[in-house]
């Protein structure tokens, strides 16, 4: 018999208590077919936009998050979460739960003027959601996986809903990209106005209430835009969470803005969570919180004490606040150190929803079922590296990272393709001993170069994996750009191109 989870399951990170629990959901995901759509939680993903490790109140008081704060009261809290070190590639891992560059989306982020998207050959979450049961499969904010082409739209991409914008960095009150306003429903351009965020909070709230009368599951995904920029809030949010009277210089202006819109948001996903308790199914709700990188580096503190900040793989850029709650299966007041992160939300999902990714897709799946852990905070999960990579600005200025068994290296600089490279000086090098140094505050590497030369290996297999027709270094293609009217996109010509150049695009 199938675990009944509930309908409702949303999600921050994951928390379950107790081996009778990961017992019942190993059973549940293996007897798939005694399984009724009612019987399935409902899953709720909220996503935040550069929010940094200190930007949260559970670690930082400044911050005033209570809603985010009473998820990781009631729950447990992931504090070895890693994501990408920017929004793009983090989104596209977290829907295939595979890494990005096996499929050309981990090297940059996809912004107004790219011709690019997630494959259409990949299968994404909603996708085998739909297979198991999952019949309402919203999304609400900022998408960022391909708008140029309707193949890359969330309605081809296995949603049946979606409301929010298709380009990052939005203005958050004329809901614009590069001066052309960003804002659907469906496939169709919505005149409506407001602020972003409560536009993104309040129509996922409308959505779940209206999906909850359904006999059948739903999947609610909410990417938040914010905080990234342009720092912008309502001036009763700023005069609420920060203060703008005694700040010297353009830095201290934009953090105190941040905090705003960070309570803003908050805001939002307090009357997310609200309207899943109206519901009656709070209980069997798991809700995954998540940011989709670190903070920037240009506010003060932001990811404090971790080093780094986003477009970089240390801490600071990779290791995010992440979260779940699931009343009626998951002990209150949890945390594990699990190395964990994005990858892990498909299988994870998808077993608690009693599939199995192997029953779904042929593709390798690179992360792994997190029910134990959930179940067992104290569990230990299958040994395997995690990696980090970006090549934003091109191969001359890549960033890789490595985690394993403790170990962490880091390499900057050109393209690595051989260990031989690491002795020329050409790239800067970090060993950390993790499990001793979590801060990253003392560089072993010339104490430990076995170590180094191993790890290295292991990266250089890893940044093999990007095939050449990869997403291209971010300012490739940005001359002349002209967005179309209203970023809008024909569903009945899926393979056309939208947008074009008042010249030809620079090879």
């Amino acid at each position: 018999m199938l675990l009944r989870i509930g309908r409702t399951f949303v999600i921050l990170i994951g928390l379950l208590s107790g081996n009778v629990l990961a017992d019942e959901l190993s059973s549940a995901g293996s007897n798939k077919s005694d399984a009724a759509p009612s019987q399935l939680p409902n899953i709720v993903v909220i996503l935040a936009d550069d929010l940094g490790w200190n930007s949260v109140g559970y670690h930082n008081k400044e911050f005033q998050t209570p809603h985010i704060d009473s998820l990781v009261a009631s729950g447990i809290t992931l504090n070895r979460f890693y994501v990408a070190p920017m929004c793009s590639p983090t989104r596209a891992g977290m829907m295939t739960g595979r890494y990005p560059i096996r499929f050309g989306c981990a090297r940059a982020v996809i912004p107004p003027y790219r011709d690019f998207g997630l494959p259409t050959s990949e299968v994404t979450l909603p996708e085998m959601l739909s297979i198991l049961g999952y019949e309402n499969r919203g999304v609400f904010g900022k998408w960022h996986l391909g708008h140029r082409r309707a193949k890359w739209h969330p309605l081809s991409q296995g949603f049946t809903y979606f409301h929010g914008h298709y380009n990052g960095a939005i203005d958050y009150f004329d809901l614009s990209r590069d001066g052309v306003r960003d804002w659907h429903v469906g496939y169709d351009s919505s005149d409506e106005m407001g602020y972003a965020t409560d536009l993104i909070a309040d129509a996922a709230t409308k959505w779940i209430r209206q999906s909850a009368t359904s006999d059948a599951p739903y999947f609610c995904y909410v990417p938040f835009n914010a905080p990234h920029s342009p720092y912008q809030a309502p001036d009763d949010a700023v005069e609420l969470y920060g203060s703008l009277s005694e700040v010297n210089g353009r830095d201290e202006k934009h953090r105190e803005i941040y905090k705003a819109m960070i309570g803003r948001m908050d805001e939002g996903i307090g009357r997310i969570l609200q309207a899943v308790d109206a519901t009656g199914e709070s209980d069997n709700t798991i809700v995954w919180f998540f940011s989709d990188n670190g903070g920037v580096g240009n506010l003060r503190g932001i990811n404090k004490p971790l080093k780094g900040s986003k477009l970089t793989v240390f801490e600071g850029g990779i290791r995010v606040p992440a979260c779940v709650r699931w009343p009626e299966k998951i002990k209150a007041g949890q945390s594990t150190d699990v190395v964990c992160g994005y990858i892990d939300l498909l299988p994870t999902l998808v077993a608690i929803a009693g599939g199995q990714c192997t029953d779904l897709t042929e593709k390798p799946i690179d992360g792994i079922d997190l029910t134990s852990v959930l179940a067992a905070p104290e569990s230990t999960v299958a040994d395997r590296p995690w990696f980090s990579y970006h090549g934003q600005s091109g191969a001359s200025s890549e960033h890789l990272a490595i985690i394993d068994k403790g170990w962490k290296l880091v390499v900057n600089g050109p393209h690595l393709t051989s260990v031989k490279q690491l002795r020329s000086g050409s790239n800067q090098v970090h060993l950390f001993h993790l499990e001793q140094d979590l801060n990253e505050t003392t560089n072993l590497k010339e104490q430990r170069p076995k170590k180094v030369n191993q790890l290295a290996r292991q990266l250089i297999e890893h940044r093999a994996l990007q095939p050449k027709d990869a997403v291209p270094p971010y300012g490739i293609g940005q001359a002349g750009f002209i967005p179309p009217p209203l970023w809008k996109l024909d569903p009945n010509e899926p393979e056309a191109i939208v947008g074009g150049y008042e010249a030809a695009e620079p090879k």
